[in-house]
C-alpha cells in the first residue's frame, strides 16, 4: 500500500492538516516523499493514525497518546503503564461528568426560574450577570 495523504485522510477520517500536525509533533513519523514531493503512506501509518484518532475520540491528550504509542511498540511489556494512563483518564472523565451534571442542573434551574417574559426580568440573564446567584459551585 502506498497512498497519498488525501487518501489516508479519507480512510481514517483525519483531516489533512491534522495529519501534517501529527507528523510535525512526532506522533506520526515523517513519511518519505516521491520525486514529485508527495507524501506517501503505508499500512503502518494508517494503523497508527487510526489508533491516534480513536484515542482522541476517547479524549486522551496528546502526551498520553504519545506514551501509549511508545508502549504499543513493545508488545511483550507489562500493561501497567497503560493501565495507569487509562485510570488517570477515567478519573478525569468522571470529574468532567460531575462538572457537566452540575452545569446541566444550573442551566435547568435558570430556565425553570425564567418567567419567559422580557429581558429586563429574565432570570437567565440575571444569573449569568451575577455569579453569586448561581446555585452550584464551580460556575
Amino acid at each position: 500500500m502506498d497512498i497519498p495523504i488525501g487518501e489516508l485522510a479519507r480512510r481514517t477520517g483525519v483531516k489533512v492538516p491534522t495529519i501534517r500536525y501529527y507528523e510535525q509533533i512526532g506522533l506520526l513519523p515523517a513519511t518519505p516523499r516521491t520525486e514529485g514531493r508527495q507524501r506517501r503512506y503505508g499500512r503502518d501509518a494508517e494503523k497508527r493514525l487510526a489508533f491516534i484518532r480513536h484515542a482522541r475520540d476517547l479524549s486522551f491528550d496528546i502526551e498520553d497518546i504519545r506514551q501509549l504509542l511508545a508502549l504499543s511498540e513493545t508488545p511483550q511489556r507489562s500493561c501497567h503503564e497503560a493501565d495507569s494512563i487509562a485510570i488517570r483518564h477515567l478519573a478525569w472523565t468522571e470529574e468532567r461528568i460531575r462538572q457537566l451534571e452540575s452545569l446541566r442542573d444550573e442551566l435547568r434551574r435558570m430556565v425553570d426560574e425564567c418567567g419567559h417574559g422580557r429581558i429586563c426580568e429574565c432570570r437567565i440573564v440575571e444569573v449569568i450577570g451575577d455569579h453569586d446567584l448561581c446555585a452550584h459551585e464551580g460556575h
